[in-house]
Parts: structure tokens; sequence; C-alpha cells
């Protein structure tokens, strides 16, 4: 799964991509924390931004963050584009997840945001699958095409390996994206107040 080639990493285009290590684990979810700044469902989380600066790597830590250990955890050059994917049967630190909502979302929205990932679990598919925790590109990147070399790049070992891909969206406007690599909607997340999550589902191919 992208796993690093050479010292060189991985080329998909004009845009190198290598595999990143716990040691570079600031960097890249500092780089992908600024791709989410305006994303609907972590910024309903944490409308705040000194909240959301603080708080949300962490989260993508617990949730993504195993994917440092297991090679699965990429980045370019400067940091600037990064993904999160956990490998097959690999699953996130649960425990470590709800204490740090219990403790940094505000307590009305618990209900709501408990049930949003009650029903992740009721989506996410029985077979083993590659799981696309997080992606994203810093805003005075993106629209060059770094995302989408990204997410072809990965998908490609996905497809190398004989296993499916999954993710939720948390962002409707990233949908055509996914779609456009092969995802299908199956069907929508919604608790109470909290914008909807986008589960899709990606055959390997």
């Amino acid at each position: 799964m992208l796993k690093r080639e050479n010292r060189g990493g991985t080329t998909k285009g004009n845009f190198m991509f290598r595999s990143s290590t716990r040691s570079e684990a600031e960097s890249l979810l500092s780089g992908l924390a600024l791709g989410f700044s305006a994303d609907p469902f972590m910024r309903w989380l944490y409308p705040e931004p000194a909240d959301f600066l603080t708080h949300f790597p962490r989260v993508m830590d617990f949730f993504g963050g195993r994917a440092f250990e297991l090679g699965s955890a990429f980045r370019n050059d400067d940091f600037t584009a990064g993904a999160l994917w956990l490998p097959p049967s690999i699953h996130p630190d649960e425990e470590r997840l709800v204490a740090c909502f219990e403790q940094t979302v505000s307590s009305e929205k618990h209900d709501a945001l408990f049930e949003t990932f009650g029903q992740m679990d009721n989506y996410h598919p029985d077979e083993d699958c590659w799981h696309l925790a997080f992606i994203a590109v810093d805003p005075i990147r993106q629209g060059k095409g770094l995302g989408s070399a990204l997410l072809e790049c990965c998908l490609k070992r996905c497809d190398e390996d004989g296993r499916p891909a999954y993710l939720e969206s948390t962002n409707p406007t990233n949908l055509s994206l996914y779609k456009r690599y092969g995802f299908q909607e199956m069907g929508l997340i919604k608790a109470d107040q909290a914008p909807p999550l986008f589960p899709m589902f990606r055959a390997a191919q």
C-alpha cells in the first residue's frame, strides 16, 4: 500500500509522495488540519479557531494515527498534502478518541456526535478493506491536482493489493472527486444537528 519503493518515494506526474513516519506526525497532522479548516463536520465540532487547531490534530491521530506505525501515512515533500490510511483489520483508537471528544467537544453536541459514529459503524464494510481516514491538501496548494495525484497513487496500491477501499466524506464538495476515482455512495450518515457524512465504497479494480 504505497510503501516507499526507494529513497525518492513514489511519483505521480509532477508530484512525489513518500511514506511518513511517527517522527513526522506533528508536521503531517498540521498540514492535514489546514486542509480541513473549512470542513463542515470538523468545524461543527470545533467552531473556535484555537480549539480546532489545538484539538483536531489529536482527533486525526486517534482516528487514523496507526497509519504512521504501519507504513500507510503519506505526504509530499513539504507536508502540504497528506493522507492517513488504515490497513485491513486495523481500526481507530476508539478509547482515546471517545475520551478526547468527551473532553474537548461541547457537551450539547455529544449525543449527535456519538450517534454519528454509531451510524459509521453500521456502514463500515465487513470485508477487509483499506480505510481512508483522512486526505487533505493545504488551501495554498489546492486546485493544482495535488490531491487527485495523491489519491490516485494510493488507490493504485489498493488495487495491487486486491482490496477495496472505504471512506466517510465529511464534505459534500469532495464527492465528485471520489466518484471520479471509482467510489460509490453507500447512503447518508445524519444525526440531529450534526452535518452529514457520506460513506463511500470502491471495489478493487
